[in-house]
């Protein structure tokens, strides 16, 4: 393509030629005049007309001093001029000029020869005003200075978002020279996807002209260390003074410290948080394997993607010997994933037991009694946190990259490990993360160990409890008898409640059933002192009331300790039983029809409060009649009346069942809402025969008991 058709006009499309000017010679107001060989104005423009006041027809033809220079200056301007006639060299400067008006103003001036075709020679004078052009100039100056020395990035493209120029500290953020930026695209020297959205945001600026600011970019710099950066950009359209789009202006704030330091602040305030989750989530019951499972659903997924808390088997089984450091065996209680992934395949599942190889990363916690991490795991050491090959092949399928083991002490001793590892999450493990673990376990492991030693104390105490409950005997006269001890599902309640049943001469039989108002081994053991009077007084021959009042004493020197007590003393050869309580809830007599009644026998006070007298009060069994003893724990709950739950108890004793001992079954499974906080304890006898001697009951009534 030659220039002629490079440049042609008309309909085609212009290449390479601009048809919109710039409006820098407009600011300038640049005028020119042609002078001929004598001085004389040959050509006036407009913008001559403007600077110096004088029409064209008032300026062409006349000497160009005479029109414009005062008679001080005239000499030296004619001299000036015919220098640049003579030589052909051109001048530049700025004097005076006078205007139409009279008024003076300094012009700047270039001065050059021209030669016409008939070789005559010509001046061209181009002037404008000099304060204007100092005073672009001085804006000129300023504006290359304030960009190229400003900290903040500045960068111009054009509409096709290529970059026409930028300062040193676009190109330091970007780590890419000021000349490699020129003529490239956004996205060819910014090509990361956290940049995507930016340059959609430049088109949709150049499109509606309405600006983006302070827009948030967080993403590694373009070259250099792949660190994370952050920068606020902002967008503005750039018009020249006819409103025609020229690019877009991109102003870049550096503000990756700030950012950091934000980070920092909000990790702080994340860990203070885990923290003070952990204080109110860990340690909620005293059970060990619950303490253990919450302490992995407190660091998943807050601390990391995957957690095993594995505790050493012989602190969960105080008989067991200590195993040797080097080669520990553990019971896996908790793990714990914040997605499906097949490392949970990988580590023991809950309940499992292990023993890791001596340079397991768990044995090794064992032995040193501090954490190690892994911050950037590799296949060899992936072996180190795996029971085996295939677990190390699954933990690097599933893309776990950084790992923690934390070993859980308390007073001294380890009571097992605590391992945690991140796959999903892109960060490894630092050792902000490593002391928040750390603190986590250390709450943990107290909490694990007031568990264990609680359990202990509380399987001691329900031991001793169901040692000094009487052993079933297979006969009674003249009764079928059945009876429950069920132990406080919250363990600190062991102890208090008891039953008994005491087989006496002459047919008779003493039934007992009393609650110690305490827990733990020192309310069983009171329990177990209870228990041994009253059979002793059973053996006396007294009357049920006789029997309390002297337990009254005996209580009162047991203090500070009290109990609430009901004693049932049947004869079989009478079918009389006689009854008296000491604070106890009353019992129920079932008749052979099936209706039960609470008995209203006469109120006595609790053992050890001393100074009341007891009464008896006496009922006849019938073939079928149940007696049914028990303790507050079947029926009281903390947020029923009393009366509610005892007509509850009256509804399910009118269901008829195959035999006594599944009521008592069905009593302790369907009383929903029983009080789980204390023990219960459960007897129920049933008249199976009228007289006589002999152990063989009497044909069971239809439907049963």
């Amino acid at each position: 393509m030659s220039d002629t058709d490079r440049y042609t006009t008309g309909p085609e499309r212009l290449e390479g030629l601009s048809t919109s000017p710039s409006g820098l010679m407009d600011l300038l107001g640049v005028a020119a005049v042609l002078l001929e060989g004598d001085g004389r104005v040959d050509m006036w423009s407009p913008q001559a007309e403007e600077l110096f006041g004088y029409t064209a027809e008032e300026a062409v033809g006349r000497h160009a001093a005479h029109l414009l220079v005062h008679d001080a200056h005239r000499r030296l301007v004619v001299r000036l001029f015919a220098e640049v006639m003579r030589t052909g060299e051109s001048w530049a400067g700025s004097f005076p000029v006078r205007r139409k008006d009279g008024s003076r103003r300094l012009v700047e001036f270039r001065n050059m020869r021209l030669m016409d075709s008939l070789g005559d020679h010509y001046i061209l004078g181009l002037a404008t005003d000099r304060s204007t052009m100092l005073e672009v100039e001085q804006e000129v100056a300023l504006s290359t200075r304030l960009i190229s020395q400003s900290p903040i990035g500045i960068a111009v493209l054009d509409t096709g978002l290529r970059y026409l120029s930028l300062n040193p500290a676009l190109a330091r953020f970007h780590g890419i020279s000021v000349q490699d930026h020129l003529g490239r695209t956004f996205r060819g020297v910014l090509p990361g996807p956290e940049f995507r959205a930016v340059e959609a945001e430049m088109r949709q600026v150049l499109a509606s002209g309405e600006p983006m600011v302070d827009r948030y970019i967080v993403g590694p710099a373009p070259s250099g260390p792949r660190d994370e950066h952050a920068w606020a950009v902002s967008l503005y359209r750039l018009e020249d003074h006819r409103g025609h789009v020229l690019g877009i202006a991109e102003v870049v704030v550096d503000i990756t410290d700030r950012h950091r330091a934000a980070a920092e602040a909000d990790r702080a305030r994340r860990r203070l948080a885990v923290i003070a989750d952990g204080s109110a989530r860990i340690g909620t019951a005293l059970e060990v394997e619950r303490t253990v499972r919450e302490l992995a659903e407190v660091v998943v997924p807050e601390l990391a993607d995957l957690a095993v808390a594995d505790i050493l088997d012989a602190v969960l089984d105080q008989r067991a010997p200590a195993p040797p450091p080097d080669a520990p065996v553990f019971r896996s209680l908790a793990v714990r994933s914040a997605y499906p992934t097949d490392a949970v395949r990988a580590v023991p599942a809950p309940g499992d037991v292990v023993s890791y190889h001596a340079g397991h990363l768990s044995a090794l916690c064992v032995r040193t009694l501090r954490p190690h991490m892994i911050a950037r795991a590799g296949r060899h050491d992936l072996e180190r946190i795996s029971s085996g090959p295939e677990s190390a092949r699954l933990l690097a399928g599933a893309g776990v990259h950084s790992y923690m083991a934390i070993p859980l002490i308390a007073r001294g001793e380890v009571l097992g490990v605590l391992g945690m590892c991140r796959a999903r999450t892109r960060a490894s493990f630092d050792e902000d993360d490593l002391a928040l673990g750390c603190e986590l376990a250390a709450r943990a492991a107290v909490c694990i160990d007031n568990a264990r030693w609680y359990q202990q104390v509380s399987n001691t105490a329900e031991t001793l409890q169901r040692s000094l409950l009487p052993q079933p005997q297979p006969y009674h006269p003249g009764l079928e008898v059945a009876a429950r001890y069920r132990p406080a599902q919250a363990r600190s309640k062991v102890g208090g409640d008891w039953y008994d049943v005491i087989p006496l001469d002459d047919e008779r039989t003493a039934l007992v059933v009393g609650d110690v108002m305490g827990s733990g081994i020192e309310a069983a053991a009171t329990m177990g002192r209870l228990r041994t009077a009253t059979s002793t007084l059973a053996e006396l021959d007294l009357d049920p009331a006789q029997v309390l009042a002297h337990l009254d004493k005996i209580t009162r020197g047991l203090d500070p300790y009290i109990a609430t007590c009901v004693y049932a003393l049947y004869d079989a050869r009478s079918a009389e039983c006689r009854l008296a309580t000491a604070g106890h809830l009353p019992p129920v007599l079932v008749h052979g029809d099936g209706s039960p009644e609470l008995l209203e026998l006469p109120t006595g006070t609790p053992l050890g409060v001393g100074g009341v007298p007891f009464e008896s009060a006496s009922i006849t069994l019938v073939p079928g009649d149940r007696l049914v003893l028990y303790t507050d724990g079947l029926v009281e709950t903390r947020a029923d009346p009393i009366d509610e739950r005892l007509g509850l108890l009256l509804t399910l004793l009118g269901t008829p069942d195959p035999s006594v001992e599944e009521t008592c079954d069905r009593l302790l499974r369907e009383l929903p809402g029983a009080d789980e906080h204390d023990d219960v304890a459960l007897l129920i006898a049933v008249r199976t025969r009228t007289a006589g001697r002999g152990n063989a009951p009497d044909q069971v009534p239809p439907g049963g008991w």
